[in-house]
């Protein structure tokens, strides 16, 4: 007994695949071929004898068709090795009338790299949108790119002043009241003098520069200057001077116009010949034109000049004290 030919009589036990083997070869075992079977070849057909070995079988896939008697649609096969008869299959397009089989022919499958998902046209789509976002985007910044806001300002500019930037004032007017420019004071020493007037500085207590002041030294003396305003109009000219022991009496001019008289009395009580305790001030009001104004402090016919000129100054409007 062989794994090619066991040497069994019955169908089940021929081996189909003993040409593969040298003994099944021997013993007349075939390989498939074209149109026929394989295996070990069989009994010689008897008439009335039934075959004993199955082993022609056909190639996969092979049809073979076998004639029927006309009577029999279902002729029952002849008992062999103690089977039961049983009714022989036939394809249905055998039988007169039959359907007619038809082969079809599957088309093949298209090149390429197979049928999965298309993820070429995928990256494609999304690209695409990804562009037309951006176009979008670059359209909107180029339309408001050149168009300005409401005030006038460039789009996302700060429309509030910053820590560096002053805010323009209003151009309205202010219920405040604008406060008067301060007016220069004038040491005495420092005018312009004339006739026998004299400047010196051997009295203490004179608030001059360097402690001077101005003597009048009699009629005829005088000192000059000039002074700018704002606005025309009342002020009051102050002035600081030395009397001791009696009043004393000179001349105020304004602009050229006629000399008033001012009053510098002795408010300090100093004793005659006390210069040093008889410094003192005075008052007067006068009015003034808008810009340049000369002003003149003399001792003229009929006054008493024994006085000592300290300073004189200008504060806008009537004041006293």
């Amino acid at each position: 007994m062989t794994a090619a030919n066991n040497g069994a009589s019955t169908p089940e036990d021929d081996d189909p695949f003993g040409y593969l083997y040298e003994d099944g070869q021997a013993a007349g075992a075939t390989p498939p071929g074209q149109g026929r079977g394989y295996g070990y070849p069989g009994p010689a057909a008897q008439p009335g004898v039934p075959r004993t070995s199955y082993n022609q079988v056909r190639t996969v896939g092979e049809r073979r068709q076998y004639a029927q008697p006309p009577a029999q649609p279902f002729p029952q096969q002849q008992q062999g090795y103690g089977q039961q008869p049983t009714a022989a299959y036939a394809a249905p397009e055998t039988y007169p009338g039959g359907a007619q089989t038809r082969q079809t022919q599957v088309p093949p499958p298209p090149r390429g790299r197979g049928r999965g998902p298309n993820t070429r046209g995928l990256l494609i789509g999304a690209i695409a949108v990804v562009a037309v976002v951006l176009i979008g985007i670059g359209a909107a910044l180029l339309t408001s790119g050149g168009e300005k806001n409401e005030a006038g300002n460039e789009p996302g500019a700060s429309t509030s002043p910053t820590a560096a930037e002053s805010v323009k004032p209003s151009d309205g007017p202010s219920d405040k009241p604008e406060e008067p420019a301060e007016l220069p004071k004038q040491d005495a020493a420092t005018l312009k003098l004339g006739g026998p007037a004299s400047a010196a500085n051997s009295v203490p207590g004179a608030k001059g520069t360097g402690g001077g002041y101005v003597m009048f030294n009699g009629e005829g003396g005088s000192a000059s200057w000039s002074v700018d305003v704002p606005e025309a109009g009342a002020y009051t000219m102050y002035i600081t001077y030395s009397v001791p022991g009696k009043d004393a009496k000179t001349s105020l001019t304004i602009n050229g116009g006629q000399p008033r008289e001012i009053n510098m009395a002795n408010f300090s009580k100093a004793a005659e010949g006390d210069w040093e305790k008889g410094w003192t001030n005075t008052y007067v009001f006068v009015n003034l034109d808008k810009g340049k104004n000369d002003l003149k402090i003399s001792c003229e016919p009929g006054n008493q000049c024994e006085a000592y000129l300290d300073q004189v100054w200008l504060e806008a409007g009537q004041k006293q004290g």
